[in-house]
């Protein structure tokens, strides 16, 4: 039952006329309403006062009196409107859910779509930032001519250190491999991992003409001497980009 609803039941609550259903919802609406509450504190009085005076005798044989057809009217009107409003506020909440629920259909349905890879994914939050990282951080090219592996570096100074965007091509796989960040030292600090499918990338046949991924790492550009390209597991090195 709405709120509109229950606002209009103060004075037949006064009066001690709701039915059960109707008077125990309009006691949990009292306790957060403070308009209803302060009408029924006024109507209290009022009905006190009504229910002080006696009946008024009858005739023995006199027929009670029939109520006014416009007080029945009235009555029916006001009953037949509040069970429209009831069922038009429960059709409108069912339909709601259904909404929520078919928008939950359709983004699972097109989560699922996109893992099956039948359609091209839209490009992604994480798309954009690797492609500004390339195009405006500091690059570096290589290719190496045994593996035939080509690719592209671009590193960001950040306050925790580098931020690094990396796209690579002709990559035969089915590898696992890392990118790698070695420093002036020559200590390696991993940068970010991937996996390459079976056909690869960049190749004939290959889903992707290339991969694009970026990750971070704490040193700073300057303590950066070389990038390498590295089998997880085999430790063989597929390309190597001079910082």
């Amino acid at each position: 039952m709405s709120a509109d609803m229950l606002h209009i039941d103060v004075g037949a609550y006064a009066l001690g006329l709701l039915e059960e259903p109707d008077r125990r919802a309009f006691e949990a609406h009292l306790s957060t309403c403070l308009s209803c509450h302060e009408e029924l504190g006024a109507l209290r009085g009022l009905a006190e006062t009504l229910d002080g005076i006696g009946p008024i005798a009858e005739p023995a044989d006199a027929m009670p009196a029939p109520p006014e057809p416009a007080v029945v009217t009235d009555l029916m009107r006001h009953r037949i409107r509040r069970r429209r409003r009831y069922r038009a506020a429960r059709a409108l909440a069912a339909a709601a859910a259904g909404v929520v629920l078919l928008g939950g259909a359709l983004g699972t349905g097109y989560t699922l779509g996109a893992d099956r890879g039948t359609g091209a994914a839209p490009p992604s939050r994480q798309d954009d930032t690797t492609a500004a990282l390339l195009r405006d951080g500091q690059r570096m090219s290589a290719t190496d001519a045994g593996t035939g592996v080509t690719g592209t570096v671009a590193m960001q100074q950040k306050a925790w250190g580098s931020r690094i965007g990396m796209q690579l091509s002709k990559v035969r796989g089915p590898l696992e491999c890392e990118l790698v960040a070695v420093d002036r030292r020559g200590d390696p600090h991993t940068v970010v991992g991937w996996s390459v499918p079976a056909k690869g990338y960049g190749l004939p046949g290959s889903p992707q003409p290339q991969l694009a991924l970026q990750g971070g790492t704490a040193l700073r550009p300057e303590e950066i001497s070389r990038f390498e390209i590295r089998t997880i597991g085999g430790g063989r090195t597929l390309l190597t980009v001079p910082a």
